[in-house]
């Protein structure tokens, strides 16, 4: 997959075993110790003073999933919702060609702009298509299942 242009990879590396392991440690840490709207507070002892950060639940989640993927030892690249990305780029979050989704723009699935001769679109609007692709994909699969029933 193309990386962002302002992302970067972990490290240059997939995950090590040593990664892996601390991950799903502070993952179990971060697990026992959030509850409902409850705030988990770590303490960074420093040469001088401790110092005291708070994780909102949202920030709790998210840290979470990040540790779930590095624990499970998959590569994770965090891509900001406001980003403008190539169309290889949204190709890649999609895991479609690069042809197939510059005709998904052309038949105005998503907005997009042009930069100079090339397209770009946000973040925000290749997640928000993903969704509602497999929305329309785990409808269409019931109803397949629903049809299916009748004839068992």
């Amino acid at each position: 997959m193309t990386l962002p242009a302002h992302s970067e990879p972990f490290g240059g590396r997939l995950p090590s075993a040593d990664d892996r392991l601390i991950a799903n440690q502070l993952r179990q840490i971060l697990a026992a110790h959030k509850a409902g709207d409850a705030t988990l507070r770590l303490q960074v002892t420093d040469e001088r003073q401790p110092v005291e950060i708070t994780l909102t639940p949202a920030m709790s989640d998210l840290l979470l999933d990040v540790l779930r993927h590095v624990g499970s030892g998959h590569a994770v690249t965090l891509v900001p919702i406001q980003e403008l990305l190539t169309t290889q780029q949204a190709a890649d979050l999609l895991n479609v060609s690069r042809p197939y989704f510059i005709k998904l723009l052309e038949q105005n699935a998503m907005p997009h702009s042009l930069v100079g001769r090339h397209r770009r679109v946000r973040a925000e609007d290749v997640f928000a298509f993903k969704e509602r692709r497999d929305a329309e994909r785990g409808r269409a699969l019931d109803t397949l299942i629903a049809g299916d029933a009748d004839l068992i």
